[in-house]
C-alpha cells in the first residue's frame, strides 16, 4: 500500500475521531446538567433513580458499555438497531459509540456540576429570593456562571480524557484513527502511523489545554 494511501486513511481516521469527540462533548454537557438536576431533585424516587444510574455508569468500564449498547439489543430482543451501514460516517457502529460516549460522560459531568452547585453559598440563594427572583432566575443569572468557574478544571480533565477514550470505539469496529490503520500497523509491520497518531493526540490535547487555560483566565473575575 502506498504512502499516500495510508496518509489518506489516517486523515479519514482523524476526521472520525474528531467528529466523535465534538458530538460527544456537545451532547453530553447539557445532558449532564439535566442529570444533575435529577441528582438534586427533591422528589426522592427521581433522585434515587438518577443516583443509581450514575453509579452504574461510573462503576462499569466504558468498553463494556460499548458492547452492551451495540450487541445487547439484538442478542436479547432481536432488535438490530445499529446494524445499518451508510456511505457516510454515521453508520450504526458510529451511532452506537456516540450514544455510549454521551451517556458515559454525561454521568461524569453531572457529578462535577453537582459538586459545583453544592460549593455555592446558600446565602446567595437566599439573597436572590429576597430580591424577588424565581428559582430559575437565581440559578441561571447568579449561580451558573460561578459554577462554571468552579467546574472548569475537573471538566477540562474529563474532556482531555474523552479525547483519548475515543480510541475505545475501535472495539465495535468504528473507523476511528486506530481501527482504520490497524491492518497496516499489524500485518505490514509498519511503525510510522503510530507516531502520526501520537502526534495527533498530543496536538489535540495541547490545543484543549491552551483553550481551557484561556477560559479560566477569562473567568478569573470571580476570585475574591
Amino acid at each position: 500500500m502506498s504512502f499516500e494511501l495510508i496518509n489518506s486513511k489516517l486523515l479519514v481516521g482523524f476526521g472520525t475521531t474528531c467528529l466523535l469527540f465534538l458530538l460527544t462533548l456537545v451532547l453530553s454537557l447539557p445532558l449532564g446538567l439535566l442529570i444533575m438536576f435529577g441528582l438534586k431533585c427533591p422528589f426522592k424516587p427521581i433522585k434515587w433513580l438518577c443516583n443509581v444510574f450514575v453509579w452504574a455508569i461510573r462503576g462499569t468500564p466504558l468498553m463494556l458499555q460499548l458492547f452492551v449498547v451495540f450487541y445487547v439489543p439484538s442478542m436479547l430482543f432481536g432488535l438490530r438497531i445499529f446494524s445499518f451501514t451508510s456511505t457516510t460516517v454515521f453508520d450504526g457502529r458510529f451511532i452506537a459509540a456516540l450514544i455510549t460516549f454521551v451517556i458515559n460522560y454525561a454521568c461524569y459531568f453531572s457529578v462535577i456540576f453537582r459538586g459545583g452547585v453544592d460549593n455555592i453559598s446558600r446565602g446567595q440563594f437566599e439573597a436572590g429570593k429576597v430580591l424577588g427572583m424565581t428559582k430559575s432566575q437565581i440559578f441561571f443569572k447568579v449561580i451558573l456562571l460561578q459554577v462554571i468557574k468552579t467546574v472548569i478544571p475537573p471538566v477540562s480533565n474529563e474532556v482531555i480524557t474523552l479525547v483519548k477514550d475515543t480510541s475505545l470505539a475501535r472495539v465495535i469496529s468504528v473507523a476511528e484513527i486506530f481501527f482504520i490503520n490497524e491492518t497496516e500497523i499489524l500485518t505490514k509491520a509498519i511503525v510510522w502511523p503510530l507516531f502520526y497518531i501520537g502526534v495527533f493526540f498530543l496536538l489535540f490535547v495541547g490545543l484543549l489545554t491552551v483553550l481551557f487555560n484561556y477560559i479560566e483566565k477569562k473567568l478569573s473575575y470571580f476570585k475574591a
